[in-house]
């Protein structure tokens, strides 16, 4: 019986182009790369950011290399460190909005959108991860939820 038959309302998948994470790894690379990416978009901003938003940015930047460097390691060095194309795009939304605007605390709607499939990232890998890792990522998403409610305030 095919995949069909037993689920009508999904389409057939072949499992040789099954495209989800199918091992904890491949969860735990799929944050690391969400993390590559939005550590790009902060890169860019770092440097552009107003004076009295780079605290924040960098604040974010830095706590993003933090996780992605204990990724790393998780994995035993097994990443992609260039990250996807999300990274470009970042990079490039970030870049296109200095040249028209400032880098400065408007942008935290955009930043919390963003932060948002960091945190989703972060609860798939702790759900299907091994017990020892599991306690390290749930301290690196607290972490990260901990800089969005101290930068809950600006808007």
């Amino acid at each position: 019986m095919t995949d069909s038959a037993l689920n009508p309302g999904k389409p057939h998948l072949d499992p040789t182009l099954e495209t989800e994470p199918t091992t904890p790894n491949d969860r735990l690379r799929d944050l690391y790369t969400r993390i590559i990416d939005a550590k790009a978009g902060f890169d860019v901003m770092v440097d552009k950011a107003e004076p009295e938003f780079r605290d924040v940015a960098t604040s974010f930047r830095d706590m993003h290399t933090r996780h992605a460097e204990k990724l790393r390691e998780m994995l035993h060095g097994y990443v992609d460190e260039d990250g996807s194309l999300m990274g470009t795009v970042n990079k490039a939304v970030v870049s296109l909005r200095a040249f028209f605007d400032e880098i400065d605390e408007d942008v935290m709607d955009q930043v919390r959108q963003g932060e948002k499939w960091v945190l989703e990232s972060f609860r798939e890998a702790e759900a299907n991860c091994a017990a020892p890792h599991e306690a390290e990522l749930i301290a690196m998403r607290a972490e990260l939820e901990n800089l969005l409610e101290r930068t809950a305030h600006l808007d």
